[in-house]
């Protein structure tokens, strides 16, 4: 209840618009794109207490050490060590197993500049555990962000990939500068293999 509170008092106060699909009714991979500006994980609370959606999100173990990590932990956080990361999979179905719905929130891209691909760990743990993929957005041309398309992965990298761009495509992020192309290196690899020059 205070959460949705918090949520209602921020929409009603801030100068973005939320237009959202309602939240998913299976555990879901979220993805939170174009990430371009740290104002994204207010935006991300935002929306899931809006909609009184339970969220985990993907953090460096870093951040959940010492007093930071209760905090971290209470607003969803997960825990990841980047040298051994292969119990997350694990973690996840173990979550769906027991019976909760949530969204698990991944943000694909990053708010440096410089990069020129999306990382595949969303799209990994999707193929993996089964999730559909929902579609969140940040998008200052209309000073909207919400949740949009779901979509169930094929394994088919360039055809899924053609998919979440034209959903992306008219998205421009916080800081539009920042934007990333949604595209994976794994396409390219796929491409080659097919004989299809493809896009680097």
């Amino acid at each position: 209840m205070i959460r949705r509170l918090l949520a209602r008092a921020f929409w009603a106060v801030s100068p973005w618009t939320l237009a959202t699909q309602p939240a998913p009714s299976r555990p879901s991979v979220l993805v939170g794109a174009p990430h371009t500006s740290n104002w994204d994980f207010v935006f991300m609370l935002g929306i899931a207490w809006k909609l009184g959606m339970r969220i985990h999100w993907l953090g460096k173990d870093s951040l959940f050490r010492s007093w930071r990590g209760p905090i971290m932990r209470a607003l969803g956080g997960i825990p990841v060590d980047r040298k051994n990361p292969a119990g997350l999979v694990d973690e996840v179905v173990a979550r769906m197993r027991a019976g909760e719905t949530f969204g698990l929130v991944v943000t694909p891209d990053g708010t440096r500049k410089g990069n020129t691909h999306w990382k595949s760990g969303f799209y990994r743990i999707a193929r993996e555990t089964g999730m559909p993929v929902v579609l969140g957005y940040v998008d200052r041309t209309t000073m909207t962000v919400g949740l949009g398309e779901t979509i169930e992965l094929t394994g088919d990298v360039p055809a899924d990939m053609d998919r979440i761009r034209a959903f992306y495509a008219d998205k421009s992020g916080f800081h539009p500068g920042h934007r990333v192309e949604p595209r994976l290196r794994e396409e390219q690899t796929v491409r080659d293999s097919d004989g299809d020059p493809g896009r680097a």
